[in-house]
């Protein structure tokens, strides 16, 4: 399990009425299946009322029932005295009740609502999980700069990166360093998205970190600053044939400028043609992608969304194209989302091979909903469709050239032979 500590929480967001993202959270082999909506959704009341059990919240739960009996979650008096006994029994017997709080049974509702219906991308997110949700999109946060990483079986948060120019490498964090403490406080065995927390804050604000390294344990004062994502790398690939090669690991506000840097300075090396490299990337914002998609199309449709009533959106590229030449995008089973929207608009024009393996299968589209208290929904809104009105939803984006990652021989000296087979689509005589 991997996270990017290199985010913040800062103490007010202007949150927009309506973010619009698009992510591959949660990710899941098969589409979720439906189910009956009255029934899932007191399920999911009942399931979050038993994950955040507190002796406190009939009321909130009589408010709900209120708030959502419609002709499609019609909640009758009957689910409302179930609700009302469940708590009062979990209250009368449950072990340990005396550790539960208030706003852990509330989060808990909120959550089962969502999980009743069915979509594991339509979800509740308390204040914290909002905030670094929003953080994460804009990409760019306050921490010190470093990726940590926990053993599943140890629970061991190590890191296994620290980012160059940041505090955590001015301070003297190395990779391999092991998480002890954060300001005093002994993390070892924590979640890791609770550490993380822990480790992120204001710019400019100080964090004390112990880690063990070898034999020894060593202590830093870091100073927290604003840490940029960076989601695009980018190398000339081959400078025989001047093949660049740029890599985005995901779609996030920064990724354009990051992306249009990364194209002008090949160009600048002389590039003949391109490989994007789109494996493992789970997805972003929409007009993030778009914004990319319209410098590598023609004019025309980069991709359509319909929602629930029928209605469409059209989103359009102009003429002007920043790259023209020859392109293999490489994809895996872990491209997800706006990866797949780029990878079929290039796919439907004819202006790209595809090299790897079958896409994810993400072919919808997510809003965030602000709550007014800092917390908000996810929740899905549109199906979208390639400009040749393809729905990959569940199905995913077939390569033009089928390819496995040999990961014996990646392990044993580097060679990717996904990127191999790329880099020979793209070699004159050798296609």
């Amino acid at each position: 399990m991997d996270y990017n500590e290199n985010e913040t929480l800062t103490d007010s967001l202007d949150y927009p009425e309506n973010y619009r993202v698009d992510s591959a959270e949660n990710r899941e082999e098969d589409p979720p299946k439906k189910q009956g909506g009255a029934v899932r959704f007191l399920a999911g009341l009942i399931v979050g009322l038993v994950v955040g059990i507190c002796g406190c919240a009939v009321v909130v739960i009589i408010a709900l029932l209120i708030m959502y009996s419609s002709d499609t979650f019609r909640l009758n008096y009957k689910a409302t005295e179930k609700l009302k006994l469940i708590e009062t029994m979990v209250r009368d017997h449950y072990l340990h009740e005396d550790e539960i709080t208030q706003e852990m049974l509330e989060d808990g509702m909120y959550k089962g609502m969502m999980e009743s219906l069915g979509d594991p991308y339509s979800v509740y997110m308390n204040s914290q999980d909002f905030k670094s949700m929003m953080d994460t999109t804009r990409g760019s946060f306050g921490g010190v700069g470093m990726n940590l990483t926990q053993d599943e079986d140890t629970k061991q948060i190590k890191v296994y990166k620290v980012l160059p120019g940041t505090p955590a490498e001015k301070a003297g964090i190395e990779d391999e360093d092991i998480l002890l403490k954060v300001d005093g406080e002994d993390v070892s065995g924590q979640d890791l998205d609770s550490v993380v927390l822990k480790v992120r804050g204001k710019e400019g604000s100080t964090v004390n970190l112990e880690f063990k390294r070898g034999d020894k344990e060593v202590s830093f004062d870091v100073v927290r600053d604003i840490i940029d994502i960076e989601t695009v790398e980018w190398r000339m690939e081959d400078e025989d044939n001047k093949i660049g090669y740029i890599y985005i690991t995901e779609f996030d506000e920064v990724t354009y400028d990051q992306f249009m840097k990364a194209l002008y300075d090949l160009q600048d090396q002389g590039m003949k043609s391109l490989i994007l490299d789109l494996r493992d990337n789970p997805g972003g914002n929409v007009d993030t992608v778009c914004d990319i998609a319209d410098e590598l199309l023609p004019e025309g449709k980069i991709v359509y969304v319909v929602d629930k009533d029928g209605h469409t959106k059209n989103y359009n590229s102009d003429p002007e194209q920043a790259y023209t030449g020859p392109m293999v995008v490489l994809v895996d089973q872990y491209s997800a989302s706006a990866s797949e929207i780029l990878t079929g608009a290039l796919k439907d024009y004819d202006l790209a091979t595809i090299v790897g393996k079958k896409t994810f299968g993400k072919g919808i589209v997510q809003s965030i909903y602000p709550l007014g208290d800092g917390s908000a929904l996810k929740i899905t809104v549109e199906d979208y469709y390639s400009p040749n009105g393809h729905n990959i939803h569940g199905v995913g984006i077939e390569p033009d050239v089928d390819v496995d990652l040999d990961v014996d021989k990646y392990k044993k000296d580097k060679t990717d032979t996904q990127l191999e087979a790329a880099k020979k689509e793209l070699t004159p005589g050798k296609g």
